[in-house]
């Protein structure tokens, strides 16, 4: 039974995934610690330090996975320092290798580049879920790229779109997103071994003033770390501007959900899509027919959190003080993980509601039709002059009948008859005949579906292909 007299993190107990949750983990983290430990003897005894041994690297593997957290915690309340903490609770267990473990290193050395592989692999679920929701929108905008819908400009109906064509400018955010997001992973840096300020004077020592051997030790850590490329230079950390450009990739994925849920929220209200209602669910214990867009406005509240949070990369780069100051720790401990946890939480909800997201044609249609009748009147005008008639004088005769037609329908409820009354007015010399198929709403979508199509084909399928072994299938549980 969890504790009920201490607060408990709603990202950890009802949004994230066990995946994303297990990356941020204490014990993703200090295993990692060992992990860069290995890496770091590995490193320096293959490039010329023979004091260490094969028998003492061994040994650091066999208890790289178990880290005995509670003899850690002792250490830490007598050493007030995490990082020592750890170098002697894993010298107890691996004794002959002692001596060697965080050879030349700072503590920086395991604590950065833990962050660093940490965010590598949070923006790799990211990268995954992003696959998995491009794919299903592609799908949703491919099967509904014809069916037509009431545009909206300032939520006021405009000229018809398609509701595929709609789903393609969600698509297209997200698209923006994950080319920034590939760039991220390609570009992101591993720190390395720098030593305490960054000038590798420890490695020198070490190394006897061989500077090619020390550069050579940079490489080799950071590609046994799995990074293509690493910082050139640093200070004590790698540079905090990282972790100000992470958060606003966070928070553009963010603004791209919050954008797509306000529109998923209006056409609910309208009726025209929903989101998927589970057999059992209440919407309110008030108003039992009510079904409320819950999975939106959830999504809605955590992407506010993840935008907000973007300012503290911004402000933690900005004030930091020559080689480091320690005003970033407590802040990045809170802003990075809980910022991956709540755009977790946003794309398997997402995803969630795409699995099952149902759309009404005939309300949408009916939408239409209570607008289409004035959107058909430049068609009118056009039809008017080819019989001869002044295009401006047409258009002051349609002008004063939509506002007659207008006032009816605001004041009386009355359905859209203006077709009706431009035929009863008689004005423009326009029969019943000449009508005929002024009102079908696929004739006013322009070339919405062939757009969805070539956006489709030209800009999202190219990605999919790409990443087509990364696409993931199964789906996180939706927890309340």
């Amino acid at each position: 039974m969890e504790n009920m007299s201490i607060y408990s993190n709603p990202l950890a107990e009802r949004y994230s995934s066990k995946e994303m949750l297990h990356i941020f983990s204490p014990e993703f983290k200090f295993r990692t610690w060992r992990k860069l430990w290995i890496n770091l003897a590995e490193a320096e005894k293959e490039i010329g330090l023979d004091f260490i041994t094969d028998e003492q690297i061994e040994e650091l593997k066999k208890f790289k996975d178990d880290v005995n957290f509670e003899v850690a915690a002792e250490f830490e309340k007598k050493l007030r320092h995490d990082v020592m903490a750890h170098v002697h609770t894993y010298g107890e267990q691996a004794k002959n290798a002692r001596k060697i473990i965080h050879l030349g290193a700072t503590s920086a050395y395991v604590g950065d580049n833990t962050d660093l592989i940490q965010i590598k692999e949070g923006l790799l679920v990211i990268k995954r879920r992003m696959l998995a929701l491009i794919e299903k929108m592609r799908d949703f905008a491919l099967q509904y790229k014809d069916l037509p819908t009431l545009g909206f400009t300032h939520f006021q109906a405009a000229q018809l779109t398609t509701v595929g064509k709609r789903a393609t400018l969600w698509l297209h955010s997200l698209l923006l997103d994950f080319e920034e997001l590939e760039f991220r992973l390609e570009n992101l840096r591993f720190r390395g071994v720098k030593g305490t300020t960054g000038t590798q004077a420890s490695f020198k020592e070490l190394f006897e003033g061989d500077f090619e051997k020390v550069k050579q030790l940079d490489e080799l850590v950071t590609k046994k770390a799995g990074f293509s490329k690493k910082q050139g230079v640093s200070g004590q950390t790698y540079d905090r501007k990282v972790d100000a450009q992470i958060l606003n990739l966070l928070s553009n994925i963010a603004q791209s959900s919050h954008k797509f849920t306000n529109d998923f929220r209006l056409l609910q209200h309208l009726k025209e899509l929903e989101e998927p209602f589970e057999k059992n669910q209440i919407g309110s214990s008030a108003m039992a027919y009510k079904r409320n867009p819950m999975r939106s406005e959830r999504i809605s509240s955590l992407a506010k959190y993840v935008i907000s949070s973007s300012q503290t990369g911004a402000l933690v780069f900005a004030t930091q003080w020559f080689e480091r100051t320690l005003d970033d720790s407590a802040s990045k401990r809170l802003s990075i993980p809980q910022a991956f946890l709540a755009v977790d939480a946003i794309l398997i909800i997402w995803l969630n509601i795409m699995d099952g997201v149902v759309v009404y044609p005939k309300v949408i249609e009916a939408n239409i039709q209570k607008e289409l009748p004035f959107m058909a009147t430049e068609n009118i005008i056009m039809e008017s002059v080819k019989k001869g008639m002044d295009r401006q004088e047409v258009h002051e005769i349609i002008r004063e009948l939509s506002m007659e037609e207008t006032k009816e329908i605001k004041l009386n409820g009355n359905p859209n008859r203006l077709i009706d009354r431009i035929i009863k007015d008689g004005r423009l010399g326009l029969k019943a005949e000449d009508m005929e198929g002024i009102l079908v709403s696929a004739n006013y979508t322009g070339f919405a579906g062939q757009q969805t199509e070539d956006f489709v084909k030209n800009e999202i399928n190219p990605i999919l292909d790409k990443y087509k072994d990364e696409i993931v299938e199964d789906r996180e549980e939706l927890r309340v």
